[in-house]
């Protein structure tokens, strides 16, 4: 990115304004690019704490937070400077979560999921993935619906309705 700007200013100053318009769309392009793995990577972080919690059939405090944190990362970087258009619209998260992040979650998930019993060979096809994709689209709903003040109940709620939810607010184990 530095030679980008180096080259901007050099065509700003020698008055190639066309050039400098297309380096600043490269920039905007590569500033979204960045944005967008930033979010996928919270996807998956996501996707994992609810494979585990759907495998497991339990939720630990640790996953709820993760899961909590992810939520409200992923609206904090989807949502444009202009604070009224998104980078990802909420019709199109399921065939990013289908075609780019499931498989590396279900991956990733299988050293964690029941302390590394399964290889992800064994997880994939233990995994409800329709459940599993239909459980974060609920909660990639919620960062459309919800300011980042209410969000963090509102999640709260819907943790306790996840398999071991109940026990996880009550603190039983």
């Amino acid at each position: 990115m530095t030679q980008e700007l180096i080259d901007l200013k050099k065509s700003i100053l020698e008055g190639r304004y066309a050039d400098a318009l297309a380096i600043v769309d490269e920039l905007e392009g590569m500033s979204k690019q960045a944005i967008l793995r930033n979010i996928q990577a919270y996807l998956r972080i996501l996707l994992i704490h609810l494979i585990k919690n759907q495998v497991e059939k339990r939720l630990t405090g640790s996953w709820a937070n993760s899961i909590r944190n992810s939520i409200r990362e992923i609206k904090s970087l989807n949502i444009k400077d202009n604070k009224k258009s998104y980078y990802i619209n909420l019709g199109e998260w399921e065939s990013l979560i289908e075609e780019e992040v499931i498989e590396d979650a279900i991956a990733d998930a299988s050293d964690e999921v029941m302390n590394g019993v399964y290889n992800q060979f064994q997880l994939s096809q233990i995994v409800d993935r329709n459940q599993i994709i239909q459980t974060a689209l609920k909660f990639l709903a919620l960062t459309y619906s919800y300011s980042a003040k209410e969000l963090p109940a509102v999640l709260a709620e819907n943790l306790i309705q996840l398999s071991g939810g109940e026990d996880w607010k009550t603190g039983r184990r």
